[in-house]
């Protein structure tokens, strides 16, 4: 059975702000937890407890990294198009594969879209030829060209149609990438601390400090480390991720265009900078089954909603000017936190 939604409204001033302000920005300190404590007028432990309830709830997903894509291993966005009555069978094999993080129903003739995280590209396409010879169905694969906006922290204030401000965002700038394989060339020590992070923070007074037990670290480097990783840009943020389904925001399409070359990188940068828009960014075309290279998330608590705000945006930009079309997610079959590195990448470490 799904998940009944949890409004906002519905959470006590509290359980609001521990949602809504700590999406970034969370203290990268020894005892963060006091620190959010002190903000909100509570205790520590009352804090820690109230985030254990939201994640039994549904309502967090982890409290951690969320990682720059094409920053560390390899990922891309990938579909396949299902024999109807073959859907649920497919979509358990994909949901199966731990490089699978999310996995949704479409309504396209590409029916379900997933996206595929690991070490290197290498891997990456294992993965892929794996589900293809399994499930008999060929996958497109559309990799990350050109990054707008990619943030997926919601502001609850909002109503949420809007993403949550980022004063840090760098729309537009040019991706660092790893080595032509896609993989992560972090020293040995720092790659055992992503896959010790990669499931979040332990829900704990010193969450840093049993972070750094994993892996043979002082609890201060640690922190310096993820600091530094959020200041290079390899961590795209640090705090609470919600689950947006259970918080109400049942509706959201994914809205895409097909726009010349030469025009798509201004275009995008301007729709980054819409509200409405939560994920935007350039992706390859797989012609001629997939034409579309320009891509944008729009969240939001109704389908009409979401089909305002989209159609919207796309009168004031002149999108629709060129071949279109919109995505609404009908289905989630799996939604977790990306892992680049597995028990297999670590124990070479």
């Amino acid at each position: 059975m799904p998940r009944e939604a949890i409004l906002p409204e519905a959470l006590d001033a509290t359980g609001f702000r521990l949602l809504n302000e700590w999406q970034r920005d969370f203290p990268l300190e020894p005892r963060p937890f006091a620190r959010i404590a002190q903000a909100v007028s509570a205790v520590e432990d009352d804090v820690i407890a109230a985030y254990r309830d939201l994640s039994a709830q549904g309502l967090v997903s982890r409290v951690g990294a969320v990682f720059a894509p094409r920053r560390l291993g390899a990922s891309a966005l990938a579909a396949l198009a299902a024999p109807p009555e073959r859907l649920e069978e497919v979509a358990a094999r994909v949901t199966r594969e731990p490089a699978i993080n999310h996995n949704y129903q479409r309504e396209h003739r590409y029916n379900l879209w997933f996206v595929v995280t690991a070490a290197s590209r290498t891997q990456l396409d294992e993965v892929v030829a794996g589900i293809e010879r399994d499930t008999g169905c060929a996958v497109i694969v559309l990799p990350l060209e050109e990054e707008f906006h990619i943030d997926l922290g919601f502001d609850l204030k909002a109503g949420g149609a809007g993403r949550r401000p980022h004063a840090g965002a760098r729309a537009g700038e040019p991706i660092a990438l790893g080595n032509a394989d896609g993989g992560c060339e972090l020293p040995a020590i720092e790659r055992q601390l992503i896959g010790a992070l990669q499931g979040g923070l332990k829900l704990e007074a010193r969450p840093f400090a049993t972070l750094a037990a994993q892996v043979g670290l002082a609890e201060g480097e640690v922190i310096a480390c993820i600091a530094r990783w959020v200041d290079e840009g390899l961590i795209r943020r640090f705090g609470v991720v919600v689950r947006h389904h259970e918080l109400g925001l049942e509706a959201n399409a994914m809205c895409v265009w097909d726009v010349p070359d030469a025009e798509v990188s201004a275009l995008g940068r301007r729709l980054a900078q819409e509200a409405a828009v939560t994920l935007c960014y350039r992706r390859s075309r797989v012609p001629p089954d997939w034409p579309f290279n320009l891509f944008c998330m729009i969240h939001g608590s109704a389908r009409e909603e979401v089909l305002a705000a989209r159609d919207d945006l796309a009168a004031r930009l002149g999108l629709d000017r060129h071949p279109h079309a919109v995505l609404f997610s009908c289905r989630r079959f799996k939604q977790t936190g990306a892992r680049y590195l597995d028990a297999k990448d670590l124990a070479h470490v």
